[in-house]
């Protein structure tokens, strides 16, 4: 029975090295994978998926205006049959993506499984995130620590040395501008323990 997954970390917890293991291991058992991301996560250049770890992958690219269901319905009237879609950056995804998500799933029989953060730099939920969690059949934590030692829950903003907990929702990065941390580091806004 196919489930829609939503797999949530702080950044740094190799959600996408996951998410791009999953896809290996299933083409590995010769089924197809449709590999998604939203087009806001421009850090690579093109349709393009990397973990920090180095591993790459092709993706086709979810715009926030596309209908993920018709998207995946026109990719397997191709010669294709795909067993499963995995989408990386999921807490990108609009409110109606997500419900085209749950149609994959119970209409069409189509695992989805998706990977992204719960809460952004001000812990608030993201419309994805918050959609997944309202709808998804398997919610799973994919863990990392913060520099402590303690389970990082928490994505910080920082410029310089210092914490932001202001301004756009969005701001697309990486290590240069987000670190995760245990709540209370969050809430004191110390990025390091030098």
């Amino acid at each position: 029975m196919a489930k829609l997954y939503f797999r949530y970390g702080a950044m740094n917890s190799s959600k996408t090295a996951n998410a791009l293991m999953v896809k290996y291991n299933y083409e590995e058992r010769g089924q197809k994978v449709l590999l998604l991301k939203p087009s806001i996560d421009n850090r690579e250049s093109g349709c393009i998926i990397k973990s920090r770890a180095g591993l790459t992958e092709e993706c086709l690219l979810v715009h926030s205006d596309s209908n993920i269901y018709e998207l995946v319905q026109d990719y397997i009237n191709k010669p294709s049959e795909i067993s499963c879609v995995i989408i990386d950056e999921a807490q990108f995804l609009t409110k109606q993506q997500v419900y085209h998500l749950t149609r994959l799933v119970d209409r069409d029989g189509i695992p989805v499984i998706c990977y992204g953060l719960r809460a952004d730099f001000r812990g608030e939920l993201f419309e994805g995130s918050q959609y997944l969690l309202a709808w998804a059949d398997t919610i799973e934590e994919v863990k990392t620590i913060c520099w402590c030692g303690r389970k990082a829950i928490m994505n910080a903003r920082y410029q310089g040395d210092k914490i932001v907990k202001e301004g756009e929702q969005v701001e697309v990065g990486g290590n240069d501008r987000y670190i995760s941390l245990c709540r209370a580091h969050w809430h004191d806004g110390v990025l390091s323990g030098r």
